[in-house]
């Protein structure tokens, strides 16, 4: 389990600063007259608008405005300005990223230290202006101690601040804590049924990562009883929400239940799209379970390629899947052909 930063929880909207900031800053008349403008629905041409406003802000003196010029360069991706704006700010949003910019490597230098001294001090804030940032905080604080990143390792004290940021399953406090918390207890079958019933209450706030092992656990009878019903109905709304590990899974269960056809076309389509980092950023899941996921669907669909299962016999076309499997996974690929050779698939 490698966990990854939580994002910064938004107090109000949860739009892109880009969105919120055209909106709040444009009057009627000003709108009509720049998006009549030839490249007006050009995204480039939307940023340079906001970084007018923007900085318009903050000649007038507006404190807010430093830190919305380094979250819209944050949100583009172009962390060194993002840095530069958020350390001309004292307020707490600026601080959480700061805390993340640093600890993740972003636009500087890794400073693990640094990056967890600014979630400590939002942490341990008695100021209103810092409340909505706590769960966040916390979890950001347990992940270094599961780390050993920038304090001493402790998986004790990970998972006490992963309780301070689950909030007993609130919907408002950090999901990705509670998910995360399912993780701990699913380690080596570590506590099953306290694995189930985190990733039930994060799976009931939205999270997709849970969503899809909590239709392995039904599939499995993973602290929680067998339920077949339960398990497809998780890993197929967790497959169409984009999961590749719920659609990994998913080719297994059609293979193995000799849906071969099946199993073929939509092993398939999951491996058409690879890109292990860029489905992490759109799903918000951890590379490992994407690449665990990918590498079921490439070894399963080797699988029908070489034996002519579901579709034509292709031995040139299974062995190329079965490097992409080995690449992705190679512990879980070694895992599954040993139990190909032995019978069972």
């Amino acid at each position: 389990m490698k966990p990854t930063s939580e994002p910064l929880p938004r107090e109000h909207s949860t739009e892109a600063v880009l969105q919120c900031i055209l909106k709040e800053s444009t009057t009627e008349l000003d709108s009509l007259q720049w998006l009549s403008y030839q490249g007006a629905s050009d995204h480039n041409f939307l940023f340079a608008k906001a970084e007018q406003l923007l900085e318009k802000r903050i000649k007038d003196g507006e404190p807010l405005a430093y830190f919305l010029k380094g979250q819209l360069y944050f949100e583009e991706k172009r962390y060194e300005d993002a840095l530069l704006y958020f350390e001309q700010n004292t307020d707490f949003q600026s601080m959480y990223q700061l805390g993340v910019m640093y600890y993740d490597g972003l636009g500087t230098p890794p400073n693990a230290k640094k990056g967890v001294e600014y979630m400590r001090k939002i942490l341990d804030s008695d100021s209103p202006k810092a409340r909505h940032l706590k769960f966040a905080a916390a979890y950001n604080l347990g992940r270094a101690y599961y780390e050993g990143r920038g304090t001493q390792f402790s998986e004790e004290e990970a998972e006490r601040l992963w309780f301070i940021a689950a909030d007993h399953g609130n919907p408002k406090a950090s999901v990705k804590a509670q998910s995360t918390l399912g993780m701990l207890y699913s380690a080596n079958a570590k506590d099953l049924k306290k694995a189930f019933f985190w990733h039930s209450e994060a799976c009931g706030n939205g999270s997709l990562e849970s969503q899809g092992i909590l239709g392995i656990m039904y599939l499995h009878g993973h602290g929680v009883r067998h339920n077949l019903k339960a398990a497809l109905e998780c890993l197929n709304q967790a497959s169409d929400r984009g999961n590749v590990y719920a659609k990994g899974h998913l080719v297994e269960y059609y293979y193995k239940r000799k849906c071969f056809i099946k199993a073929a076309e939509f092993a398939k389509r999951v491996t058409e799209n690879d890109n292990v980092e860029k489905i992490a950023e759109e799903t918000d899941c951890l590379p490992f379970y994407i690449s665990r996921g990918l590498a079921m669907a490439s070894f399963y669909l080797a699988r029908c390629l070489q034996l002519g299962r579901g579709t034509q016999q292709d031995l040139t076309a299974a062995n190329k899947y079965y490097s992409k499997a080995c690449r992705l996974d190679p512990a879980l690929a070694s895992d599954l052909e040993l139990t190909a050779n032995h019978g069972r698939i």
